[in-house]
Order: structure tokens, then sequence, then C-alpha cells
């Protein structure tokens, strides 16, 4: 699994075709089933400049989008703001509402009903996105379909039990060993138990 938008976008064709019986599960623009949901036509993806600049990702919009407009927004400091929230547990939202800001078009008396969060970053801010937002949005986070495809592939080799009660429960780790309150509450708000034992 290649976890960053980015990343996927730069080397995830180039990582097939070097090692064809090996399954890699990209992190991507959901810009399919945006473009399947929307009602209003207008879907925004907000993601990293990297990501935006991509032909990857322009070929998602050509292969999957055609039939909306889709606006690619690259932000250069939500990132950054979702790590600053991470670490100390707030952030200023008025810098949140301005990278967004620009995803949010009206045009025809139709507006933006969905924006694509192409950063795994991105979710981490998502409660202040939909504060700061002029108007509600469907936020589309791909990290539930991105996981369900990898444990298909990973059921299809026979690498997790037939029964998921038996699994163990889903860590956040951290290799610092040092973890920090907000850090804790906001992967215990994910469902996730700590470990910060270190390596």
């Amino acid at each position: 699994m290649i976890a960053c938008n980015t990343a996927s976008t730069l080397v995830i064709d180039a990582l097939r075709e070097v090692f064809p019986g090996h399954p890699f599960v990209g992190t991507v623009p959901a810009i399919k089933p945006a473009a399947e949901r929307t009602r209003s036509g207008l879907v925004s993806v907000l993601a990293t400049p990297g990501t935006v600049k991509r032909q990857y990702t322009r070929d998602l919009i050509r292969d999957w989008g055609s039939r909306c407009h889709v606006r690619l927004v690259g932000s250069t400091m939500l990132a950054t703001l979702a790590e600053i929230y991470m670490r100390d547990g707030f952030v200023d939202e008025e810098a949140v509402r301005a990278e967004i800001m620009p995803c949010f078009i009206e045009q025809d008396g139709r507006r933006t009903d969905i924006v694509v969060l192409a950063c795994t970053h991105y979710p981490f801010l998502v409660n202040r996105m939909r504060k700061t937002a002029p108007w509600p949005v469907d936020w589309l986070d791909p990290a539930e379909a991105i996981a369900r495809r990898a444990l298909s592939l990973l059921a299809s080799e026979a690498l997790v039990p037939d029964d998921p009660a038996a699994t163990e429960p889903d860590i956040a780790v951290f290799t610092s060993g040092k973890v920090e309150n907000a850090q804790r509450r906001l992967m215990h708000g994910f469902g996730l138990s700590v470990d910060d034992s270190g390596f």
C-alpha cells in the first residue's frame, strides 16, 4: 500500500510494471466515486500541489469525471495545519477556511457538493473543514475503500483470518516512544489503540 496520494500518482504505474506479480494499492484521488455521487455536477479535489500537477490525476478526471466539472485545488498549508492539529489538538480555523475556500464554487444556480480529500493528512481536519465551510458538502475520504481493497487482496492470498472477530484491535504505533495527550485523544477518536513503546 502506498499511503500517500502524491507518491501514488508518481510511482504506482511504474511499480505495477516492474513488479507485475505483486498487487499494489494506491492512495489516489477518489474522483470516480465523487463523479458517481455528485448531484450538482460540481466536484472539487483538495490535494497537495504535487498531486494536483500530476498527469495521473488529470487522467483520473478524464477517465472518470468527464460528466462533471472537477476543480483541482492545491493547498500549500493544509497538510502542515493537520500536523499542527495532530500535535497540539487545536488549529487556526481561519487558516483552514482560507485553504478550503477555493473548493467552493457556484455555477448556474448549482454549488459544489463533494470535496475529495486527496491527502492522507486532510481527514484529521475534516471537522474543522465542516465547521468553516460556507455550505455543507460531502467530504469524501477514500480511506475506508482503500482499506477494504487492501483487505480483499490479503484475503485472496489467505493472509487474514476467516473470522474478523478473531483479529487484533487496530493500533496506532508511535516509534518515538512519546505520545502527547492530544495525539492520543485523536487516535482514540479514530478508534485506534495507541502503542507508544517505540522500537
